[in-house]
């Protein structure tokens, strides 16, 4: 197997999260976690903003911080492929944002050799809209469900004010994913050289 023409499609589903917001996505298997990390948040919607760390097989992978000790390994030196190879993990966990804590649960359901890495990444399925920035992890997202399903909540219109109107948990904007992880997937086209 060469992983330079090896991609995988993966299905990310952030955890303990109701109704279920999943992506399905192709990556190259050789897609390095730095990477990854940016495909999954064009993916799910999310805006970049927090701290991240990729966990499997009692190891972790984030961005290293010079002002602390870290044990964390690299991210922008470490691939997909090395996580599999190194601890034979198939599921993966993603952590963004170390306050609310929102975990993907990352399974790699499909390998496919031998083809070209041209448009990866690429969105191949979504289920759900992401939970705002900063609703406070699953259990803040439970809450603010239930007090925007609730007109006579006394924290119902703060909340409409604060999320900007109407929010749907099922609708989610699939073209603005596709776009954004579309653009991923242009701006790392491989350069033709001239010859």
């Amino acid at each position: 197997m060469s992983i330079a023409t090896t991609g995988v499609r993966i299905k990310a589903v952030i955890a303990h999260v109701t109704p279920e917001v999943m992506r399905r996505i192709a990556v190259p298997l050789a897609i390095r976690l730095d990477r990854l990390h940016l495909v999954l948040q064009a993916a799910f919607g999310w805006t970049n903003s927090h701290l991240y760390a990729f966990h499997a097989g009692g190891v972790s992978w984030g961005v290293l911080d010079p002002d602390f000790a870290n044990a964390m390994g690299d991210v922008s030196k470490t691939r997909l492929y090395d996580i599999v190879r190194d601890t034979g993990a198939k599921t993966i966990r993603y952590t963004y944002d170390f306050g609310d804590n929102w975990e993907h649960v990352i399974k790699l359901e499909k390998w496919v050799e031998d083809t070209s890495m041209e448009g990866l990444p690429l969105l191949l399925d979504a289920k759900g809209r992401c939970p705002p920035e900063d609703v406070g992890g699953a259990p803040g997202y439970e809450h603010f469900l239930a007090v925007l399903s609730d007109p006579a909540h006394p924290e119902h219109a703060a909340m409409r004010r604060w999320i900007g109107g109407d929010y749907d948990p099922n609708r989610l904007g699939r073209k603005a994913l596709e776009d954004a992880v579309d653009a991923l997937a242009h701006k790392w086209k491989p350069k033709r050289r001239n010859t």
